[in-house]
């Protein structure tokens, strides 16, 4: 929601079964992010990286992520970075609650 998204090319590796993640994963269950994360520190992260958040549960905030750029890094044998984006507006589903 906050780190960059990235336009990758796979290399084909056949060790990973030419695989690669889709994205950077979750390093906090739904329950632990809601639990552990508190709305307003959301907020002031989103509000210094630029973001606007339409939408959007406590469980989906970006620190409920692995950094994306560290997935990247790791595997680096398997995908060519051709572009990289800056989110700046991001809508989610509003669910029961709003960030």
């Amino acid at each position: 929601m906050a780190d960059p998204g990235y336009l990758v090319r796979g290399r084909g590796n056949p060790d990973a079964l030419a695989s690669a993640s889709h994205g950077a994963g979750r390093q906090l269950g739904r329950k632990a992010a809601g639990r552990t994360l508190v709305k307003k520190d959301v907020q002031a992260y989103l509000k210094r990286e630029g973001v606007t958040l339409i939408g959007g549960g406590i469980d989906e905030a970006p620190q409920a992520y692995k950094r994306i750029g560290d997935v990247l890094a790791r595997q680096s044998d398997l995908v060519d970075v051709i572009a990289e984006f800056r989110p700046r507006v991001v809508r989610m589903d509003t669910g029961s609650e709003d960030v």
